[in-house]
């Protein structure tokens, strides 16, 4: 089987213009900057400016998360977890999960963001590149501040001249202290295997887009400037002087119901995994819902531990399931206006009530009505 093509050096010239890794490496020429030393130099100034700002914040968040927090999570995470973790509605979110699992091996974020062309920054003047780094600078605002980022700013990214979602989990290597080592795209066949996408499928996917304008994976969000080539990526990465090799997929699906009866291969990928560790945040409630009950499905019967806020599973499926669930923080009803006052926010209630108070030193997700950060952990019974 063919290893599908490899974008690393893509990956790279974003990890040094975009997630401002190496920060003090001179920048790589583009096809612009070879042989123009004045877009060179304005390139520079440009990069420097943006980067300038980016790990002001990702210092910020490094010395709340991966310093201060390093205790809490060491005290909460058992430290026999599965190293394989499973992130549903984790778009763009790699950073959370190497802030709560730093000994994850592999980790799948799915979400209904795509991962998105890397190809076009080679080919972007100076001032292109200042404009599409002032929006991804906006498009992932909150995720290097609070860890969790908005379904606008994030139904945004696929418009960018550059890539989003890939741009936002190298920004995830930087704060965390790791480098890209590759990077390709892939499809899901119908079991489930991975299936690394060859330069001419990728051709031939680029063509259709040409002929026919891709679409969202949701009716409302905006469509992608790129074609299906680049819907899923998997990015392998490793600590600067190791030699193991980790691995992250991102995985653009629809989680409904309806999608996935359409489309099983997802779920058939992630069951191969078997038993993993599980983490959900800023999932707009979805959970809840009763549309939504395949994902939740798969996730009780394959979650050895868990962390999430209150968008995470609800302790009526929890408990049906055999899950008992920890409390952390302080909870008095659901963020999102229209989300509370049914029978999985007081229950979600009643679970923080009937406990006693943990401390939760930092917020990670989702605040409740009353701004207060809150985590759960579910996990089977013992």
């Amino acid at each position: 089987m063919a290893e599908g093509t490899d974008f690393i050096d893509d990956a790279k010239l974003l990890y040094r213009l975009a997630a401002c890794g190496d920060a003090e490496a001179p920048l790589p020429t583009t096809q612009v900057t070879a042989d123009d030393a004045k877009a060179a130099a304005k390139l520079d100034k440009t990069v420097a400016q943006h980067c300038k700002q980016i790990l002001k914040r990702i210092a910020e968040f490094r010395t709340t998360y991966f310093e201060k927090g390093r205790a809490w999570f060491d005290a909460v995470v058992p430290k026999d977890v599965p190293r394989t973790v499973v992130y549903p509605f984790g778009g763009g979110d790699l950073l959370s999960a190497l802030v709560a699992f730093p000994d994850a091996t592999e980790i799948t974020t799915i979400s209904l963001e795509l991962a998105g062309d890397p190809r076009r920054l080679r080919t972007l003047a100076p001032a292109a590149i200042d404009r599409s780094l002032a929006a991804l600078r906006a498009e992932i605002g909150g995720l290097i501040s609070v860890g969790s980022n908005t379904s606008e700013n994030l139904s945004n990214q696929p418009r960018n001249d550059l890539p989003g979602q890939v741009s936002s989990f190298l920004l995830g290597l930087v704060a965390g202290g790791y480098e890209p080592v590759a990077m390709r795209y892939f499809t899901l066949d119908d079991v489930g295997a991975i299936h690394y996408l060859t330069q001419a499928e990728i051709d031939e996917l680029d063509l259709q887009a040409r002929k026919s304008q891709p679409r969202s994976l949701k009716h409302d969000w905006l469509s992608p400037n790129f074609s299906s080539a680049f819907a899923n990526v998997e990015i392998q990465y490793r600590r600067p002087g190791e030699t193991e090799l980790r691995v992250h997929r991102h995985i653009g699906w629809n989680l409904g119901d309806v999608y996935l009866g359409k489309h099983p291969e997802l779920v058939r990928h992630l069951a191969k995994k078997g038993r993993v560790t599980m983490l959900t945040k800023g999932a707009s409630y979805l959970l809840w819902r009763g549309d939504f009950s395949v994902i939740r499905g798969y996730m009780l019967d394959h979650l050895s531990w868990m962390l999430s806020d209150s968008t995470g599973i609800p302790p009526t499926f929890a408990k049906s399931a055999g899950m008992v669930q920890e409390t952390y923080g302080h909870y008095s009803g659901a963020f999102l206006e229209g989300a509370g006052g049914n029978r999985h926010d007081d229950a979600f209630i009643a679970l923080w009530q009937g406990q006693k108070t943990r401390r939760l030193p930092f917020r990670f997700g989702y605040v409740d009505k009353d701004k207060q950060a809150h985590v759960v952990v579910t996990r089977p019974k013992r």
